[in-house]
């Protein structure tokens, strides 16, 4: 053959086959991000499911230590609540983003409204133990009151440790928005200097009073973490994280606003911002950049 034609004819073959390696890589290095991401979206729907069934339990012990017909009812029909939103995010797929969000919603509210029913019990208890003590002083009865006020301490400990689910902060109102050189708010990729990403811990009497770290945690549409503040453990794992806060809480609604300076090329898509505090996801939301 010519050497005219045979020359060009290796260099082409040999450029053809640098790409087809090269493509082999970058499949390869796409599928493992991909299969990150999916087992993140599987840990997370998992910890939902167990909350879920956690709550639904938690009725049926409510409900065996309160007399009052109407609580009762009621409980009743939280608890059937629960128990169909459980069965609908056992079927959902971890990839569904509007479902996943929607039942994470519930979940909060769910959440919020066994706490209010924990906190009613824990006062209903209260009362009759202080009503039983006063009986029992009237009648010198001293040997049944000893015996109801163990009972009572039984149910405490109990309580206690529900109170404790009920404790968990929550991340509302979340936001997170691209920050040009000036400070302001753009919709340029472009022009973006910063991510600033806010939100509220919600007003909670049962949380622990005192300084709380909360951990960001921004993954970029191809699954990457963006920036590398240190790690925290979630789900007996060590996760990354982009940003992390030291916050006083006191129980009351607390605001909170972190930024993130860019100092890599952003790809437009959708960018999942995830919040983490005393090992439990807080809040989570699906942001988009074009």
């Amino acid at each position: 053959m010519n050497k005219k034609i045979l020359i060009p004819l290796i260099l082409v073959i040999a450029l053809l086959l640098g790409g087809v390696a090269w493509l082999t890589v970058s499949l390869n290095e796409q599928k493992k991000e991909n299969k990150d991401m999916q087992e993140l979206a599987e840990l997370d729907k998992k910890e939902m499911e167990n909350e879920y069934q956690r709550f639904a339990e938690q009725y049926t012990e409510m409900k065996s230590r309160i007399n009052n017909d109407s609580i009762v009812a009621q409980l009743t029909r939280e608890q059937l609540r629960t128990q169909q939103l459980l069965k609908e995010l056992k079927s959902v797929k971890a990839n569904d983003a509007r479902e996943i969000t929607r039942l994470k919603k519930e979940l909060a509210t769910c959440r919020a409204v066994i706490r209010s029913y924990v906190l009613e019990i824990d006062s209903l208890n209260r009362l009759n133990q202080n009503l039983t003590e006063e009986n029992t002083r009237v009648k010198g009865q001293y040997e049944e009151a000893t015996r109801q006020i163990e009972g009572l301490n039984a149910d405490k400990q109990s309580l206690t440790e529900k109170v404790a689910i009920a404790a968990q902060l929550d991340a509302t109102g979340i936001q997170m928005q691209m920050i040009d050189k000036k400070g302001k708010a753009t919709e340029k990729m472009k022009k973006a200097k910063q991510l600033r990403v806010s939100f509220k811990i919600a007003k909670n009497v049962t949380a622990t009073n005192g300084v709380r770290t909360l951990y960001v945690r921004i993954t970029t549409p191809a699954g990457t973490v963006l920036g590398n503040a240190g790690t925290f453990q979630y789900e007996n794992r060590q996760l990354q994280c982009s940003m992390k806060k030291g916050v006083e809480y006191g129980g009351n609604e607390t605001p909170v606003t972190l930024y993130y300076d860019i100092n890599q090329f952003l790809d437009a898509g959708n960018y999942q911002v995830s919040i983490f505090a005393d090992g439990q996801m807080i809040g989570s939301k699906s942001v988009r950049f074009e």
